[in-house]
């Protein structure tokens, strides 16, 4: 009886000592604890870049400032001295930095670099799209009919017919919305056949260079809530309100006499939050396709979006040759750019007010939200540094805006290429960002 008694005196206090531990375990490291044979899976929105799950960054001492020095030099020497680091006799680093107080040039390393960008390839994206349709733009997926209404019957004697524009924010409340457009057009029957238009991009539905073994998404004009359904949940959606269809669903462009029932729309700049935010893929390609559409031609390709970036380097001084654009969101391993194009662009937004409000509003704050909110916490680039951030295999980049010490705003690129682990290249990046706002 004592030993049974002594045994669970001993399992309490095991037991809160376990508790005592969760305060400074993660939930995996809890997981393993107490139970050892478990793996724990984070939870991941689909085709969300891999940043999601960075780690708490460790601390980065203070720099030392001469009082004897320019803040300019004293700059210089912060810089020099990280790209001393030992991280770069194995990673490539291409660095620039520009006073946009100024409009000067602070800080250069081998800026001239061609590299791969990951998702900082998304800045390209955004503010080229910007540039080409503007900060009101809208997303739009359109509905019509052919045919007639038979106010007696109800009866639609015609098809029904449903535009894609590649709006990667459509979801199953707007699919609702859709079906009760047309029930109020008086509508319970559909004597005819339910038609998606895919002809605003190309049948592609992976981008060029893309690895087969990522989670990627699907590239079609017509998503719901991310899947390939619209047609099926649009039926369901339907036959709730009332509306039953006699034929069958199929894709076929929209004749020119079609009747339009309803436009849904979303905006560039909802599209750009969770895009810069959280690195959604699925949305930047889908605003490479706007980009791409622009000009009104059917089937548009990555040629076309590529075409109105290359267009936007050349007016900024810069040879698109220099660069390869192969996709809107930095999964492909083919994409080529540099910290100078990036230094170029961003500089661009900020002289065009309209983009640069767009730009700035949706990109990541350092210790606060986003694929930034575990990164630079408890520094002076805290709430201060906005930037995309850019992750795949090998890859990790920075690129954006913030306040120096001197008050002036800049904005920088860092791109690393080559290393075999995420974390040594983003404390390369968070020192130099620290740097720049101490």
């Amino acid at each position: 009886m004592k030993l049974r008694y002594l045994s669970a005196l001993v399992l309490c206090v095991v037991l809160s000592l376990q508790v005592h531990a969760q305060v400074y375990l993660d939930s995996t490291e809890i997981a393993n604890i107490l139970h050892p044979k478990a793996v724990v899976v984070q939870p991941k929105s689909d085709d969300v870049d891999e940043e999601e799950d960075e780690d708490t960054d460790s601390i980065i001492p203070a720099f030392s400032t001469d009082s004897h020095l320019s803040w300019k030099e004293n700059i210089t020497n912060r810089l020099d001295g990280i790209m001393r680091s030992p991280l770069l006799e194995t990673v490539q680093a291409s660095v620039m930095v520009w006073d946009l107080t100024d409009d000067v040039p602070v800080y250069q390393f081998r800026e001239k670099l061609h590299l791969r960008p990951a998702s900082t390839m998304k800045c390209v994206t955004a503010i080229a799209a910007l540039d080409k349709l503007g900060a009101d733009y809208n997303l739009k997926t359109r509905i019509y009919y052919t045919g007639t209404i038979n106010d007696s019957t109800k009866v639609l004697h015609g098809d029904l017919y449903c535009l894609g524009g590649m709006d990667p924010m459509l979801s199953s409340s707007d699919l609702s919305a859709i079906a009760d457009s047309i029930r109020q057009l008086g509508i319970t029957r559909i004597e005819g056949n339910v038609y998606a238009d895919l002809s605003f991009k190309d049948k592609d539905r992976l981008g060029e260079g893309w690895c087969w073994d990522d989670k990627n998404p699907i590239l079609t004009p017509l998503l719901i809530d991310r899947k390939d359904e619209f047609l099926d949940v649009l039926l369901r959606k339907l036959r709730t309100v009332g509306v039953s269809v006699d034929g069958f669903t199929d894709e076929r462009q929209v004749p020119s006499n079609a009747s339009l029932i309803a436009t849904y729309t979303h905006s560039i700049r909802e599209v750009l939050h969770r895009m810069l935010k959280v690195s959604d893929n699925l949305y930047a390609e889908s605003m490479f396709y706007q980009l791409a559409a622009s000009s009104g031609v059917r089937w548009c390709s990555a040629k076309q979006g590529r075409n109105y970036e290359n267009v936007l380097f050349s007016r900024l001084g810069l040879n698109p040759r220099d660069y390869n654009v192969a996709d809107g969101s930095g999964l492909s391993l083919y994409n080529y750019v540099s910290a100078e194009l990036e230094i170029q662009l961003l500089r661009h937004a900020y002289r065009n007010q309209e983009i640069y409000n767009a730009l700035y509003e949706a990109l990541p704050i350092a210790g606060v939200d986003g694929t930034l909110r575990k990164r630079m916490r408890g520094t002076s680039a805290q709430n201060n540094v906005r930037a995309k951030t850019g992750t795949v295999r090998g890859v990790s980049s920075l690129a954006g805006y913030l306040t120096a010490s001197n008050g002036h705003l800049l904005c920088f690129s860092i791109i690393n290429n080559g290393g075999m682990t995420h974390s040594p290249m983003r404390r390369f990046q968070n020192k130099i960002c620290v740097a720049l706002c101490q």
